[in-house]
């Protein structure tokens, strides 16, 4: 299979995949004699490995040490479990983040009258200043 036949059946960019090759996550596919690379199907799996675990938010280091697990026959699921585990904790740090990030903005435009003035708490609160305490 050539770079676009492998684009095709992944859903990753040409750029992607040469990319990923680049960094070591997959093996050098053999190069033709006209000098195009040659996929073959572990390829695919590596390459489709890697963009399930980037669209849940893996690194590439990341998707490198799962695709390492992929394909080691004497890997033990704890381990893969570990590493999903892992993602997950960080993932839901971030949402919690998140959550105060859009409770704050809430609260600003709750604030903001929105109007033709040019008083305005959002910019008050950025600055520092208190607008709803009383000094």
């Amino acid at each position: 299979m050539n770079i676009s036949e492998v684009a095709e059946k992944t859903g990753l960019t040409a750029k992607s995949i040469r990319l990923y090759e680049e960094k070591g996550l997959i093996a050098a596919p053999v190069r033709a004699d006209n000098g195009y690379r040659t996929y073959q199907q572990h390829h695919i799996d590596d390459l489709l490995l890697i963009a399930r675990c980037k669209r849940v938010g893996f690194s590439l280091d990341e998707c490198k040490a799962m695709l390492m697990l992929a394909n080691d026959p004497t890997r033990q699921s704890k381990a893969v479990k570990q590493q999903a585990q892992l993602k997950l904790e960080q993932v839901t740090k971030k949402l919690n983040e998140l959550r105060l990030v859009q409770q704050q903005l809430q609260e600003w435009v709750n604030e903001c009258p929105g109007d033709e003035n040019s008083e305005c708490p959002i910019i008050e609160d950025l600055k520092g200043h208190c607008c709803h305490c009383s000094n």
